[in-house]
């Protein structure tokens, strides 16, 4: 099925009084820099040979990864989604630092709770110095504003079909907190719209063993104290005649589904091989 074009929302715009200025002014500063040019340069730069570097660096005696030969060949001129499970705030940072300091050469995006990083002047600091920007659209949990998510999912689906793009999600949506790490939740639609209008792969992915307490994290790399962190890639998704079905909530609470699913999978295979490793 030949997938419509979509042609690039204006959050901003859209967003109108509803935003405040401080977030009209993060939202637009962010926007500028997926123009080509030199900030986008800029900001690859940045992501590829800082943030990977810090991030990889501070997990390097703890990570194991499982099933990296499961995924294609990243094509610098394509687009591809990270679907992850969500048990702390680093999954996605862990996975694409990894894929970067392993050749990855895209701009990644990874969509983000507008409190703070939109709403705060501190955000975008936050934003640049944690991610480089990589953080992005915003995701407003207030009812009035919730119409603004599908312009966001549409403005990601735009980046996609663009090319070039890494984009990491979760398709639970926000993170898993109960006391069995291999507990999905439920998935949520959204993401099987925005898989469905952009038509790009999808990269299944489970991660299991990082903390929600950055130093301590960081610190544990280090003497010798921390949890195994393993990584379990998967195939690229395979989601048959839904790809091909004209778009509905029915088919796009199935394509989450599926994905959600796929994850647990992986989850299962990862819990496997953590018996053994102890064993």
């Amino acid at each position: 099925m030949d997938l419509p074009r979509i042609q690039r929302p204006d959050l901003v715009r859209e967003g109108g009084d509803r935003l405040s200025r401080i977030e009209r002014l993060n939202i637009g500063a962010v926007r500028a820099t997926f123009e080509p040019g030199p900030l986008d340069r800029a900001v690859r730069f940045c992501q590829r040979h800082i943030g990977a570097e810090w991030i990889t660096t501070v997990t390097r005696n703890l990570l194991h990864v499982h099933g990296l030969e499961r995924l294609p060949y990243l094509d610098p001129s394509k687009s591809y989604i990270c679907a992850s499970n969500h048990r702390s705030f680093f999954d996605l940072y862990v996975i694409t630092g990894y894929l970067v300091k392993n050749g990855l050469p895209h701009r990644l995006v990874f969509p983000v709770r507008s409190d703070f990083f939109y709403d705060n002047p501190l955000g975008i600091v936050v934003n640049g110095l944690m991610s480089f920007l990589a953080m992005y659209p915003p995701i407003f949990r207030d009812r009035a504003r919730a119409p603004l998510n599908l312009t966001g999912l549409d403005e990601l689906a735009w980046m996609l079909q663009r090319g070039g793009t890494f984009l990491g999600m979760h398709p639970e949506g926000t993170r898993g907190k109960g006391d069995d790490p291999y507990e999905m939740l439920p998935a949520q639609p959204g993401i099987g719209r925005l898989i469905h209008r952009s038509g790009v792969a999808v990269l299944p992915v489970f991660v299991n063993g990082l903390l929600n307490d950055l130093p301590r994290q960081v610190t544990s790399n280090y003497d010798g104290t921390g949890v195994p962190v393993h990584i379990v890639f998967g195939k690229p998704l395979d989601y048959g005649e839904l790809s091909t079905q004209r778009g509905s909530p029915r088919v796009y609470r199935a394509i989450a589904e599926r994905t959600v699913a796929t994850i647990a999978e992986l989850g299962r295979e990862e819990r496997a091989r953590r018996l053994q490793s102890s064993s």
